[in-house]
Formats: structure tokens, sequence, C-alpha cells
């Protein structure tokens, strides 16, 4: 079901990595980071200025699709590219971090996960085969098996008991995936393991004799701190396999991004280019800014004169009075502004690697952030 789908490493330098991702809507230059369209939107944004940005491929949310307006319902109208208007590449997550952090009153069986909607309160079950009946549906370029997302923090046996639930059900999945994908639809495993590296390995392992042509590190950024992850990271990506995509699920800062890029990470997802931008925080070039701060009530100078941007060349002054007067268009032009930013630093990692001095760049950025912008 994956012969349209492949990926070709391009250049190496030390451990981080540049290449591309073929699928049949595009390709997908790596490092890439994924916009985050939860619900069939990447907040407060239009496709086409999500596309401006540089963005290769966006995020959908198995879980919210699922419950509103419904995979079948979605399937109808077309199919998720058309519904939403997004011709590129489109990843759907399988729900399970969902299921964990949203869902109330969820239990956990062998056969799958049963659930209260947050929405409305309605019973939901379900399995893996389910999940990628529904990532199908949406029509998904690339899909998640569906896994336990393990809490944190976690004993040793509470990590290997999920670890062991979850590789069952990627199992499950790709068995799934072989009637339902399409030629060109592509379903990458997900590495749990919680912070045990020998459970990490162990994981990683278990999913390649499965064989995927892609691989998630899941289970992460979830309180265990970003050296603890990035160690995880490290265990993990020296075991896959090069010639298989890598990808770091809802990370994060554009610290992590770049640790995680420096230990052989390829794709990343998060929602806080969006979220910050709907609170008020921008990231720039210079570092981190908050608009409501009063220092910029009066700043004349561009959001980011080093962005290339529309969004981050209106005033400092001006975003500062859109967010203090509770302006919708405060939070479209910072999540602009925001998600430029982070495809321009995925496209200036691309080049520092192809140009063998990424950890000169990496050191750069670090070092505006940790002295530039404000808290």
């Amino acid at each position: 079901m994956t012969e349209l789908f492949s990926f070709e490493l391009k250049r190496q330098d030390k451990a981080a990595r540049t290449g591309v991702i073929t699928t049949p809507r595009g390709q997908i230059r790596t490092p890439a980071f994924m916009p985050v369209g939860t619900g069939a939107t990447v907040k407060a944004m239009f496709p086409e200025d999500v596309a401006a940005t540089g963005a290769d491929i966006i995020l959908g949310n198995t879980y919210h699709l699922m419950l509103r307006p419904g995979a079948e319902r979605v399937a109808k109208l077309g199919g998720l590219h058309r519904f939403m208007h997004w011709e590129k590449p489109i990843l759907t997550d399988s729900g399970g971090y969902q299921v964990m952090s949203l869902a109330k009153l969820r239990r956990i069986t062998e056969e799958g996960v049963t659930f209260q909607s947050h929405i409305d309160g309605a019973t939901i079950h379900l399995t893996p085969e389910r999940a990628i009946e529904v990532q199908c549906l949406l029509g998904a370029d690339i899909q998640m098996v569906l896994d336990e997302c393990t809490p944190f923090p976690a004993t040793r046996e509470e990590a290997k008991r999920s670890l062991d639930l979850s590789m069952r059900w990627a199992e499950r999945s790709k068995a799934a995936f072989a009637r339902l994908g399409a030629p060109g639809q592509a379903l990458f495993g997900i590495v749990q393991g919680s912070t045990y590296p020998d459970l990490r390995e162990q994981s990683a392992r278990a999913l390649m004799e499965i064989g995927f042509p892609g691989y998630a590190v899941g289970g992460l950024a979830v309180g265990e701190g970003q050296q603890s992850m990035l160690d995880m990271v490290e265990v993990t990506t020296a075991v896959l396999p090069e010639d298989r995509p890598r990808y770091l699920m809802g990370v994060g800062t554009p610290e992590d991004l770049l640790g995680a890029i420096a230990r052989g990470i390829d794709m990343f997802d998060c929602v806080m280019p969006t979220r910050s931008g709907r609170h008020c925080q921008a990231f720039t070039w210079s570092g981190r800014l908050n608009l409501r701060n009063a220092r910029h009530a009066e700043d004349t100078r561009p959001l980011d004169a080093e962005s290339q941007c529309p969004a981050a060349q209106y005033s400092r002054a001006y975003l500062h009075h859109l967010v203090k007067s509770g302006e919708t268009l405060g939070a479209m032009l910072l999540s602009y502004a925001n998600v430029q930013f982070y495809q321009e630093l995925m496209a200036r990692s691309r080049e520092a690697i192809a140009q063998g001095r990424f950890a000169a760049f990496a050191e750069d950025v670090l070092r505006r952030y940790q002295s530039g912008g404000e808290d």
C-alpha cells in the first residue's frame, strides 16, 4: 500500500539529517514542522496562508474529527483535503493521546479503549481497527497506529505493560491498514517506553520487526523535562533505521526542535505556534515576545524584521493595541507570524545541515533565545 510513498536521505551532519518524503500529494522537505489543524483548521489561519509560510504538510486529529463532524461525513464530502481546502499532504494522529488527556471515564482493555466524548458525553469505542478506518475515511496521507500514550510518571512495570499493549495494537493497526489503506498512503508505528532507555529500544525493535515505512516517537513532552526527553530521543533514533523518516510527536519549543534535530528527528508537530499566537506570544529571530507588555505600546519596530512573513512586518505598537483590545486580528497576525517562524527555522536547519554547519546554527539560535526576547 505504500509503493508511492518514499523517503530519500539527502545529507547528514553528524546525527542531524535532511531529506525528502515523497507522497502522491507532494513532497515534504525534512526536517519538517507540521502546523496542527486539530479540527480541520489551523486555528486563526487561512489554509492559503499556512501554505504561504512554507508548510509542506499539516496534521489533523482523529479523535476530534471522529467526534465532530464525523469521519463518515468527511468522507461523504470528499475527504479531509477537499473539506478544509488543503491539497498538500495531511498526517493524522490516531487519537490515543487525546483519549488520555481529554476523554471522560475512559477504560482501556485489550480490545481497545471505551470513553465518553468530551463534547456530548456519548460513549465511544475506539479500537486499532476503528482508528485506521477513521483515518482512511478522512483520506490521510500519513496515518498513525493506535497506541496507549503512557502517562507520566510511570513505574517500569506500568510502562512495560503499556508498551506491550501498544505493540499488539500496532500489529492490529497494520493488518487493518493493509485492508483499508489506499496506494500512496503510509502507516507509521509509534515508539513508547516512557523514560526507560531499554524499553524505548525494545519498543523500537518490536516495531521494526512488524515493519513500517516510518516511525514516530511518542509518549514524550508529557512532563518528563527537556533533557530526559532528548535523552529518550537519542536512545530511540540510535536504533531506528536510517532509511525511514522519524517523527517526534507533540514537540515543541524552538529549543526542543533544534535539540531533537541534532539527534536525528525528521518531523515535528505542536500546537505551540498558534496557541501562543492566540495568547499574545510571538516567536521571533530575537527571542520570544509578549505583546501584552506595556513596553511595546509605542514601539514602531516591526514584530520581526528578519522574518519573511507579511504579518511580522506590522509594528509591535499595533500588535500590542490589537491584543490589549481583544481584537481577533491580533491572534490571526501572531499565529501567522509564529507558524512562519517555525517554517523558517526548519528551512534554515535544512540549509545548515546541507552545508555541514548545523551545530553552529543551532548554537546561534539558542544564544538569541537565551539572551533576547522577554518572558
